[in-house]
């Protein structure tokens, strides 16, 4: 019997249930992500190498190719996990919301909710697009794209419902959402800084006071930053 990668090779170990292999193949492949994670974000995808994510997962050359055929492929499946987890949680978040200024608190709360626990993945999903190439870079752009849309969505009901009159450019405002969140993991050390549903709570009101006036973003959400947390926490 062919000795497979991280396993000891005994005979104890092929007679496992099949659900546990599976699992522990998952917890493997996620292990490696991990690793991948860190170097790209450390390193930069162009300077990462294979063996410098075998090195940092201190597994082997065999093993990381076991999981992953490529460097790209481990760049695919970052991103891809990332982004289909905040649009999953986004839809679950503010099904059966109807006010879009609680969407939006709901959605910067997921965002940085999501991203406090996988600093490295938010530069490398922040930088990294550019790196993939044919079908797989088509497949995380239209997954970008579909949450950019949503997330439009909800600022483009904010502006209808609370600053119809405004002449602020909607994509510029969503664009500019989009920055304050993705500059994180430029300065934001969850271990040691605020809690994330402060800093979502602050980052949202900034963004409403942009659109409304100075003063008027808790004004019209309506609720402190306990209030605020407890609803989104509910909402899980």
């Amino acid at each position: 019997m062919t000795e497979q990668p991280f396993e000891n090779g005994s005979t104890a170990s092929h007679m496992k249930p099949t659900h546990v292999a599976r699992d522990t193949y998952d917890e493997r492949q996620t292990h490696i992500l991990e690793a991948a994670t860190l170097v790209m974000a450390r390193d930069g995808y162009q300077r990462a190498t294979m063996r410098s994510v075998a090195r940092e997962a201190d597994v082997s050359i065999a093993g990381i190719y076991h999981y992953f055929d490529s460097k790209e492929k481990l760049l695919f499946v970052i991103q891809f996990r990332a982004f289909t987890s905040l649009l999953a949680n986004l839809r679950e978040r503010i099904h059966g919301i109807a006010d879009p200024v609680e969407q939006l608190h709901l959605m910067v709360r997921s965002h940085v909710g999501y991203f406090a626990t996988k600093i490295h993945a938010l530069k490398v999903c922040s930088h990294e697009l550019d790196s993939l190439t044919g079908a797989e870079f088509e497949e995380i752009r239209e997954l970008r794209l579909e949450y950019y849309r949503m997330v439009r969505a909800i600022v483009d009901r904010v502006f209808g419902t609370y600053a119809s009159g405004s002449r602020i450019d909607p994509h510029v405002a969503t664009m500019s959402l989009f920055g304050m969140l993705n500059w994180l993991y430029r300065w934001y050390d969850p271990s040691n800084d605020r809690s994330h549903s402060n800093v979502a709570h602050q980052i949202t009101t900034q963004f409403l006071e942009g659109i409304t006036g100075e003063g008027n973003g808790d004004r019209i959400n309506g609720s402190s930053p306990t209030e605020t947390t407890a609803r989104a926490g509910s909402q899980r």
